[in-house]
């Protein structure tokens, strides 16, 4: 009787991509089964516009903490754990807090996070407490979180894990080989939000490699860079498209900026620690930036849960509505073929989402009549 064939059990984006990322072969790897996430094609807002496109998502809110900082996670703490780190340290709006505590738990190390008071989504925060991070709370905004983490780290024995570890790109750019992997071609145009920038400069390293070419927006690059030495899955690399809340846009004001506001709290990030490779990636490509309101960065978002049945969080529908304004703006033409990142999961920030719904709340007696009423008066 002949036996199956064991499947391999999926283990993580530094498993499957390997021989495109910076680790040795005795390197223990520290994963949570990250990346393979669903790249998701639109159906309904697309017949609302005036040119024909086809509009992809990559939904990151499904990693393991919620949000696409687990790809980049992964990889630092993995090297830091290689370079015998004890314990890692970041500046966070609240996505980068818990995917560290994730997997500085997996780890076995310890985990310190810096949030600036009172402007972290509780989805956020109940995650980096219950993984056992220490939660330190600042009285600042994220960039004087940045610096202090900056301060911190020459003078105690912590690694730092936002993107200023060009460890985090390199995982982070593994999302651009999931989504030429899934099309079979990149995308003419690719679409991201941006606050810190690591993403736009993570999804054109990732986009550059499998195209066999070398970029600025990749920290590891030299002249003789052995990450670029492949054979070329892509003939064409996509428009790398970066949009930012009005309130937090130092992309668009052209220099850092200050006394950040905005309800998308993923992004609100006025120095990005990544302004140099996201400018690269943005000008290697033929891209720009854009800047949304806070009311059409909320409308998007419900847009997509109530058109798509896709539940993001604020910050990453901005993706989506960039997308919208450039196609009805004729900026992207017809025919285009266009990525969107949606960097973190609704659940994230479910007081902003219960605030902007207008699904109703029906109460009625118990009984069947009553309920039958009910459905039947709001039927679509």
């Amino acid at each position: 009787m002949a036996t199956k064939k064991k499947q391999s059990v999926y283990s993580g984006i530094i498993s499957k991509y390997r021989d495109w990322l910076p680790v040795k072969a005795d390197t223990r790897i520290i994963s949570l089964c990250e990346g393979r996430t669903p790249l998701i094609k639109l159906e309904n807002i697309p017949k609302t516009l005036p040119a024909p496109v086809e509009i992809y998502v990559k939904f990151e809110g499904l990693n393991p903490t919620g949000s696409f900082k687990d790809r980049g996670m992964t990889m630092a703490v993995t090297q830091a754990v290689r370079e015998g780190a004890r314990a890692i340290i970041c500046a966070s709006t609240g996505n980068t807090s818990a995917s560290a505590a994730a997997y500085a738990a997996r780890a076995g190390i310890a985990a310190f996070v810096l949030i600036p008071e009172g402007k972290i989504a509780l989805g956020k925060l109940a995650q980096a407490m219950m993984k056992g991070a220490v939660v330190i709370q600042i009285q600042g905004n994220f960039d004087d979180g940045m610096r202090l983490v900056k301060e911190v780290a020459k003078a105690a024995p912590v690694t730092i894990v936002n993107s200023i570890n060009p460890y985090r790109l390199q995982g982070q750019k593994t999302a651009a080989f999931e989504i030429v992997d899934e099309l079979g071609r990149a995308p003419d145009f690719h679409c991201l939000p941006v606050g810190n920038a690591g993403n736009i400069s993570a999804y054109w390293t990732g986009y550059s490699e499998y195209a066999g070419m070398h970029t600025k927006a990749c920290a590891f690059c030299t002249d003789s860079c052995v990450y670029g030495d492949r054979t070329a899955h892509i003939s064409q690399r996509p428009k790398m498209l970066g949009y930012q809340a009005s309130g937090a846009a130092p992309f668009l004001r052209g220099h850092m900026v200050d006394n950040t506001e905005t309800v998308a709290t993923a992004i609100r990030i006025g120095h990005p620690q990544s302004w140099d490779l996201a400018w690269a990636a943005s000008r290697e490509s033929g891209g720009w930036f854009a800047e949304f309101s806070d009311p059409e960065i909320l409308r998007v978002q419900k847009l997509l849960a109530e058109r798509e049945g896709i539940f993001c969080e604020p910050a990453s529908a901005i993706a989506v509505a960039g997308a919208i304004q450039d196609i009805e703006q004729g900026r992207i033409p017809a025919g285009s073929v266009i990525a969107c990142t949606l960097t973190g999961h609704g659940l994230k920030d479910p007081d902003t989402a219960i605030k902007q719904s207008s699904a109703p709340v029906l109460k009625v007696d118990a009984k069947l009549e009553s309920v039958k009423k009910a459905i039947l008066d709001n039927m679509k």
